[in-house]
């Protein structure tokens, strides 16, 4: 014991307190930031972009999940609501949906088939139609949400080169052109807000699912450049770092505490923006908003790197098992019933 006094009475072992006091505080101080702005913290009122005020908000992979309550909520909110996605046949009765929801009101809805995938002859021609389509409205909100995962983790020499290439031109290359096209009006206005959905898997390097955890990397880091770029000229540039939520992307069909609805965490997200509720220490222009993956990335934040990145490995084996395992069965059942 009289060691230990003395270590601690030396100026070594008086050095070692302080960085031990000063590292426990930084905790303290980190998830005291946490519960605050995930709880207390209000975020934006979207009047501020342009709610109620004739302003669209354009949303992208609108007709499933996060972005069909995206654009449902965003038209529930007031504004004119603009969704654009491969099939015109889901699109039109998204439009449907959200004329029936705002019956009597002035909302409205315009819809834009396209093929985000595209990399052909004709590719250009449809970006430049939906370009002269959205020329014509005064953007206040920006919802990129289209997105491609892979079907099921896998290793990359498995993965089929087309996959591997339409998960960069979805995730990367059409986020990108389409912010290109909506900042010109927000500019004019000095207003607008930007939404990038993004993923766990872009701040764990997510093994058996590479290609998209690093498309969701870049389009973190890009956010974080964007929102400074642009926070002096009024545009508001997130990226929302998201788990898993009920859909068809994700195939999972019940929700938890930790994975809800798509109608959960979109209100959630529209609760918090301009908050950086749930942001890992350190990372800027992000939010976590559904509050219990805000805690777990809080918690994951501070994990090593190597054991997060094996954790993960060990994960996607799981899934990619399970998988299989039920492909297995629908095909025996199939020939069963032929």
């Amino acid at each position: 014991m009289s060691d230990l006094q003395n270590l601690l009475s030396s100026p070594a072992g008086l050095a070692l307190a302080a960085i031990g006091a000063l590292t426990l505080s930084c905790y303290a101080w980190n998830f005291i930031k946490l519960v605050t702005k995930s709880f207390i913290v209000p975020g934006y009122n979207l009047k501020k972009f342009g709610a109620k005020n004739g302003r669209w908000a354009v949303v992208t992979g609108a007709t499933d999940g996060i972005g069909r309550e995206f654009a449902l909520q965003l038209a529930k909110a007031g504004f004119n609501v603009f969704i654009a996605s491969r099939s015109m046949d889901k699109l039109e009765a998204v439009r449907k949906e959200i004329n029936d929801a705002n019956s009597g009101t002035n909302v409205q809805v315009q819809v834009h088939a396209i093929d985000f995938s595209r990399r052909d002859a004709q590719a250009e021609g449809e970006w430049s139609r939906l370009g002269d389509a959205l020329k014509k409205l005064d953007i206040g909100v920006l919802v990129n949400n289209v997105g491609k995962s892979y079907d099921i983790p896998a290793y990359f020499d498995d993965v089929p080169t087309k996959d591997n290439e339409d998960i960069v031109q979805i995730n990367i290359n059409a986020t990108m052109r389409m912010t290109q096209i909506a900042l010109p009006a927000m500019l004019t206005k000095k207003n607008g807000l930007i939404l990038n959905i993004g993923s766990f898997a872009g701040s764990v390097p997510g093994p058996m699912l590479a290609t998209y955890s690093a498309s969701k990397a870049f389009l973190s880091t890009w956010s974080q450049a964007l929102a400074d770029e642009y926070k002096s000229r009024g545009i508001v540039v997130e990226h929302v770092h998201t788990y898993f939520v009920v859909s068809a992307m994700s195939k999972i069909r019940k929700p938890s505490l930790l994975i809800p609805t798509a109608k959960t965490y979109v209100r959630s997200v529209l609760k918090h923006i301009g908050t950086g509720a749930g942001a890992m220490p350190g990372v800027t222009a992000t939010t976590t908003p559904y509050w219990p993956q805000a805690f777990m990335s809080w918690f994951i934040g501070y994990l090593p790197r190597w054991f997060t990145i094996r954790w993960t490995h060990n994960l996607h084996i799981d899934i990619r098992k399970r998988a299989l395992k039920k492909r297995e069965r629908e095909a025996a059942l199939a020939a069963k019933t032929k």
